[in-house]
């Protein structure tokens, strides 16, 4: 059921979710660059897995893997969430036009938080449309904050295990990369015009 007013903090909260788009195109433009050069900028600007490992194969101190990882993950839900909550399915109808999840997708993922919410938040804690469907469904904070600490306790310490293990092979690739960073940069500039380019004409399409 859509709320009889939309609330005045669902606009900060659009502002911010355009904020962290864009922080996200940035890094992933640049993050050949950053990930050398300024690792924790990097993890500040996007949380996505493959930036939280190779960070920590560029030598990032754990305290800031620790510190900055969370923020930065429970920014993006916290935001995704409060959009959720003030502006109910016309969200989610933004991320089938906007944002590449085609419905498919979406009815599924709503099935699945109807069933098993306690599930479904700490496993998928990285994912913007989760977190907009927890609020859409009204999840009381209570309840919310206490499944978001674990999922994002989980998948840091899981993508550190990994570091861990292939540390050989991370310290392998980001030596390639100093080489060829700049080149990188070129090919990821290509890919994230093509993925904004798909997800517009996508939503203008239906």
């Amino acid at each position: 059921m859509e709320p009889a007013e939309r609330p005045t903090w669902g606009r900060y909260a659009l502002a911010g979710f355009v904020a962290l788009v864009a922080a996200t195109n940035i890094a992933g433009i640049f993050w050949a660059r950053l990930v050398e050069d300024s690792p924790t900028v990097l993890i500040a600007l996007s949380s996505r897995n493959r930036y939280l490992a190779l960070s920590l194969g560029a030598d990032l101190p754990l305290i800031s893997y620790w510190v900055i990882g969370p923020a930065r993950i429970a920014a993006a839900f916290l935001i995704c969430h409060a959009i959720g909550r003030a502006y109910r399915t016309t969200a989610l109808s933004w991320f089938t036009r906007y944002l590449g999840v085609d419905q498919t997708s979406l009815d599924s993922f709503q099935r699945g938080f109807d069933r098993a919410s306690i599930v479904i938040v700490p496993f998928f804690v990285g994912s913007n449309l989760v977190a907009a469907l927890s609020g859409v469904r009204l999840m009381p904070l209570t309840r919310l904050v206490p499944l978001l600490a674990i999922g994002i306790v989980a998948r840091l310490a899981l993508i550190q295990w990994f570091a861990a293990i292939f540390d050989e092979e991370l310290t392998t690739f980001l030596e390639w990369l100093q080489r060829y960073s700049w080149w990188a940069v070129g090919a990821s500039v290509v890919l994230v015009l093509l993925i904004n380019t798909r997800n517009v004409r996508g939503g203008s399409a239906r």
